[in-house]
């Protein structure tokens, strides 16, 4: 073994040794372990929070950057589905209308 194989190695070891220990924190200890209440407040957001960081760049960048022009299905997608979600209240609903726009217009017209 080279010299990267090792540290390779040894770099891979000490990551599942620290997410061992630390994964069993939860399971060393006596008395049951809770979290306080404003940190259960925020686990509550957490899903939305992290949801909105990973769709909301994905329907207003492309490439990296602002999308700079109105002919992009993706634009008219987040319309129909926003439009879908206030009016009936559904989440199937709302990814059907999004998808009902976006691919005739990004197949069909290329955008």
């Amino acid at each position: 073994m080279n010299q990267t194989d090792l540290w390779t190695v040894a770099t891979i070891l000490g990551m599942t040794a620290i997410t061992v220990i630390t994964r069993s924190f939860f399971f060393l200890s006596d008395k049951p372990w809770t979290l306080p209440a404003w940190a259960q407040r925020g686990l509550h957001y957490a899903p939305i929070a992290a949801l909105a960081a990973v769709i909301i760049p994905e329907m207003v960048m492309s490439q990296g950057h602002l999308i700079a022009t109105w002919k992009d299905a993706r634009l008219f997608a987040v319309a129909a589905g926003t439009a879908w979600y206030y009016w009936r209240h559904g989440v199937l609903g709302t990814i059907l209308a999004g998808m009902a726009v976006y691919l005739p217009l990004h197949i069909g017209l290329g955008w």
